[in-house]
């Protein structure tokens, strides 16, 4: 996108997870942060997705019982 055009709202909320996990070009990255500091609606939508991403990380990881384990397997041997 050039400087003359505008990121529609579409676009920077189909970029919006690459954008929080700095998965974008530098120049995408700059065209949805722009995108954000003139837009209210997308930039709250950030918010919402980065505390949420932020509140899932802080959640950490638990060790599976092995007797689940165990039942997902024969589940999944049951599926296939």
């Amino acid at each position: 996108m050039s400087d003359s055009t505008i990121m529609r709202c579409e676009d920077a909320l189909r970029l919006l997870a690459q954008y929080l996990d700095r998965e974008l070009s530098d120049v995408e990255h700059a065209e949805v942060d722009r995108h954000l500091h003139t837009c209210r609606s997308c930039f709250s939508r950030a918010e919402f997705e980065r505390r949420l991403k932020g509140e899932v990380t802080g959640l950490g990881t638990s060790d599976v019982p092995p007797a689940l384990q165990d039942r997902i397997r024969a589940l999944l041997g049951d599926a296939c």
